[in-house]
């Protein structure tokens, strides 16, 4: 009788260790008992007491059942917290709390379970120069600076820039010294997500070239955009909206000022694991006459030195269909440099 009370109290215990444990059924018929950790680049680890941490493939689940809630993130946007429960094949369902049939989920939507707390938002970004000089029969010598940051947050995100450059070259003949190059220019935008993909924005720049005799140029505007791809290999999104273009020319009395669209895309891809590429292109065309319009676009390789340094070549062109006077339209700018990222 004795042993009998002994085998009927393990039993229970059994049972309860059991009932009180998170499962894991796999499509070759493997079961899996212990606690669900997390589930994370689709692989779900599992505390087993047995076998300590054991990681399973997404792939390879058929369902799963949890005997304490579980903080489920879905491909929409939706987060689950609750007990889950055994359901269909390639599914699983949650307890709704009522006495309605629990609710059903493919386990393809799943993108994470109790996923480690995300990094708090930092700055992040690079600066880079380049000099160079001749002497002899030609004697030039011309430098550049960039720098660009970038703050990006759950719910928006902040990007900031400037670039500078400046060159002369002496005659050989007079011994005077020209002016070949002297501009600079800054930017900035902030973006607020009102979704995972869908923001709102606003932005600025200031740019000075004395070779196209410009005073300065202002841009003020503001829109909405759209985040086609966002990963650490690949980003790539597009904008529209208006602009406040102002402009004035240093042999030109009168400035222009007028409303304008203004219509984006910013892309970066890493191509390898040394070579990055980075392009953005904005257009402004004024909304009385569209022919009249300021296109800016960056192209940028940089190939990576050690895991903080980079060399690079960038090319800025520039398009303004009214340029200052005996002045042309194109302006081409050409940027080697080094620099590191931070």
């Amino acid at each position: 009788m004795v042993r009998l009370v002994h085998l009927t109290l393990l039993g229970v215990i059994l049972l309860a260790a059991s009932a009180s444990a998170d499962e894991v059924y796999m499509k070759n018929g493997d079961r899996f008992t212990g606690t669900i950790v997390k589930l994370t680049d689709g692989k779900l680890v599992l505390k087993s007491d047995a076998a300590g941490d054991v990681t399973l493939s997404q792939a390879d689940i058929q369902g799963f059942s949890s005997a304490a809630p579980l903080k489920i993130h879905l491909k929409d946007g939706t987060v689950l917290s609750q007990n889950v429960q055994t359901a269909e094949p390639g599914q699983f369902a949650i307890d709704t709390g009522t006495a309605l049939r629990a609710q059903t989920f493919p386990l393809t939507e799943v993108v994470s379970i109790n996923p480690p707390a995300k990094p708090a938002p930092k700055w992040t970004g690079s600066v880079s120069a380049g000099v160079t000089a001749t002497s002899g029969n030609t004697s030039t010598e011309a430098i550049n600076a960039s720098v660009s940051v970038a703050r990006r947050s759950e719910k928006d995100r902040t990007t900031a820039g400037a670039d500078y450059a400046k060159g002369k070259q002496e005659d050989p003949d007079t011994g005077d010294e020209k002016t070949t190059e002297d501009w600079w220019r800054g930017k900035a935008q902030y973006d607020y997500f009102f979704s995972k993909k869908f923001f709102g924005f606003i932005n600025g720049s200031y740019e000075k070239d004395s070779i196209a005799e410009l005073d300065r140029r202002v841009v003020v505007g503001g829109g909405a955009g759209y985040q086609w791809i966002e990963s650490a290999k690949t980003n790539f999104s597009t904008a529209a909206g208006l602009a406040s273009l102002y402009e004035k020319f240093d042999n030109q009395t009168d400035s222009n000022s007028e409303l304008s669209a203004q219509a984006s895309y910013n892309f970066d891809h890493q191509v390898n694991k040394n070579v990055k590429f980075l392009h953005d292109l904005t257009y402004y065309p004024a909304l009385d006459k569209i022919s009249d319009y300021y296109l800016t676009t960056t192209a940028e390789l940089r190939a990576s030195l050690t895991k903080a340094m980079f060399a690079n070549f960038k090319v800025i062109f520039n398009y303004d269909a009214t340029p200052a006077n005996n002045r042309s339209s194109t302006d081409i700018k050409y940027i080697f440099g080094v620099g590191m990222t931070f």
